[in-house]
Parts: structure tokens; C-alpha cells; sequence
């Protein structure tokens, strides 16, 4: 006769909560929504153009025609926002970005073209004076040093100019400081005072942006960004520039790239009221798509879960290449 397995007296089994995936998804804390997400779409010059990006493989940059087209999808997938950024010719940058305010520029026209092709869609547009600088930073140079009270005036017109194609947020990315405020009165003062701004309050020095400044050939041309973006060693720092951005009339804060700097993600969210936004950045996707195409990892399952972990984190938007990929698998 067989023997009887003796039941262990255990108090508590977790696994309970696990044993079937129909209990797991009535108990899942965390879920990322696909109206949580905002896709980076990059413009180019041109009709008909759809320019591969090697360091982001399987993302394009588009011109304005076949960008209407791609935004058109994202929308019947659900996703609620893009983010815009020009790749421009170096025949259009100079030391000021004046490229940055003309009303007929390739990001004004972009802009113009979703908001009457998409009207739903919320378009985001970057400000910032590197897509324009002649220099490649996001501040006006001068003898070598990036002035900060110098570029405020470039970027509150860059904004307004924005904000007059239609733009339903704009995100100050530079890093300068005093520019949240001195955007939102260049906006109110202009009768733009419906326009949000999402300001990347906590943008760090990172080494995971290479891929993105090869997309738009916005690299410095000398010199780095250490005197403006932040120290990656810094944690108090960034709820400093958060309090400050919201002090001067941010509606939404970022915190740029995701993954390495979660414990930043929670600290922000734990200490405002405003909604958090996070980036995957251009580096965390082209790891994840560097490795896919090496069959070292499965490539869906990885992005469900870095964006699961970006969410727990904290982030109540996020900004991702994946979006596209994301948003197609939870629609099967």
C-alpha cells in the first residue's frame, strides 16, 4: 500500500495567489496601460521619406507625409500622444536655433499636419536648441560656455511658435535653469494659456542617449553636457529641480532615461502632486533590440517587462520606443 505524503503545516502559501493566470491577473498590482504611453516619432525634410536609423533598429525617422501615416496607427492602437524631434541639415542651424521659431519649419508643419490629419492625438513637441544649434547643445554658446539666461528668450520663442502650430504640450528638455517659468509666461502672454508643459525636470547626463543624437545628428561639436544636464551620482538633486519646475508652472515632470535611475522615479513620485513621466530612452531600446536580434532574449517579454518596472516605479506616463510594439501585442 502506498505511503501517504505527510502535508507540511505551513501557515501562509503566496502561492495561492499564483497558481493560475486568471487568479494572477484579479491580484496584479501593476499593469501598464497603453493610454499611458507616448511614442518619439522623428521628421525629416522631404516626401515619401522613410530613413532607418542604425543604432535603433527597426525605427525610422519620416517625412511629414508618412509621419501623418505612422501617427495614424499609433491612434487606432490606442496610443494617446506622441512626442516630436526635427533631424534638420546643417544649412538651417546657426549659433541662436532661428530655425526653432519659423512658423514654416519642419516641426511646425509636422505639428500642423497631425493635429489636422489627428486632430485627437496629443502632439508634445521638444524644446530645446540642439536640433537647431549649430553647436549641438541645448544652450547658446558663447566662448565655450553654455549661458543659461541667454537661452531663455530662444527657448520661450521656440515655444510659443510651437504652441501656435498646435502643439497641446511643450517639453522643455534643456535644462537651463529659470526656463519653466519664463516659458509658461511667454505662452500665457501670448493667449496659450491651454498649452501644458512637460518639463524634463530630471534629465541626467546619461551615456544611454548615443542612439537618439545619431537620429538627429544632434551630438555637441565640442565640449559636453555636465554643466546642465545632471550628475548621474545625484538622487536629492532631482527632487530639487522637480520642486523648482513645479514651482514655476510645470503641469507634468520627467525623469530621462528610465531603467538606470527607477529609485528616481519613486522619490519624484513620492514627493509631488503632479503626474510623473519617464523616458525609455534611445539606449535601453537599442539594448533590447541588440539582443533580440542575437536570440538572447525574447524581445516581447522583455519590453513588457521593463515597462512593468517603470510603471511600479512609479510613472504615471512613459515615453517609449516600444510604444508601437507594446500597444500591437496587447491589441491580439
Amino acid at each position: 500500500m502506498a505511503k501517504k505524503t505527510k502535508t507540511l503545516s505551513i501557515s501562509e502559501r503566496p502561492r495561492r495567489n499564483r497558481k493560475s493566470e486568471a487568479v494572477r491577473r484579479l491580484i496584479r498590482e501593476t499593469d501598464v496601460n497603453v493610454g499611458n504611453l507616448v511614442l518619439p516619432m522623428f521628421v525629416v525634410p522631404g516626401k515619401g521619406k522613410k530613413v532607418a536609423i542604425p543604432s535603433m533598429p527597426d525605427y525610422f525617422k519620416y517625412s511629414v507625409d508618412l509621419l501623418v501615416k505612422e501617427v495614424k496607427e499609433a491612434y487606432a492602437l490606442g496610443i494617446p500622444a506622441v512626442a516630436l524631434f526635427p533631424s534638420l541639415p546643417e544649412s538651417v542651424k546657426d549659433k541662436r536655433a532661428t530655425e526653432s521659431k519659423n512658423a514654416k519649419g519642419l516641426l511646425q508643419t509636422a505639428v500642423k499636419a497631425i493635429k489636422d490629419r489627428v486632430p485627437e492625438m496629443c502632439v508634445i513637441t521638444d524644446v530645446a536648441m540642439d536640433p537647431y544649434s549649430s553647436d549641438g547643445h541645448d544652450g547658446f554658446v558663447k566662448d565655450n560656455k553654455i549661458l543659461n539666461d541667454e537661452t531663455l528668450p530662444i527657448l520661450a520663442d521656440m515655444a510659443v511658435s510651437q504652441a501656435k502650430a498646435g502643439a497641446d504640450m511643450v517639453a522643455p528638455s534643456d535644462m537651463m535653469d529659470g526656463r519653466v517659468g519664463y516659458i509658461r509666461e511667454a505662452l500665457d502672454q501670448n493667449g496659450f494659456t491651454d498649452v501644458g508643459i512637460l518639463s524634463y525636470a530630471a534629465k541626467y547626463c546619461s551615456a544611454f542617449y548615443g542612439p537618439f543624437r545619431d537620429a538627429l545628428e544632434s551630438a555637441p561639436r565640442g565640449g559636453d553636457k555636465k554643466t546642465y544636464q545632471m550628475d548621474p551620482a545625484n538622487a536629492q538633486e532631482a527632487l530639487r529641480e522637480v520642486r523648482l519646475d513645479i514651482a514655476e508652472g510645470a503641469d507634468i515632470v520627467m525623469v530621462k532615461p528610465a531603467v538606470p535611475y527607477l529609485d528616481i522615479i519613486r522619490s519624484v513620485k513620492e514627493s509631488v502632486d503632479v503626474p510623473v513621466a519617464a523616458y525609455h530612452v534611445s539606449g535601453e531600446y537599442a539594448m533590447i533590440k541588440a539582443a533580440a536580434q542575437k536570440g538572447w532574449l525574447n524581445e516581447q517579454d522583455v519590453v513588457q517587462e521593463t515597462l512593468l518596472s517603470i510603471k511600479r516605479a512609479g510613472a504615471d506616463i512613459i515615453f517609449t520606443y516600444c510604444a508601437k510594439m507594446y500597444a500591437s501585442a496587447r491589441a491580439r
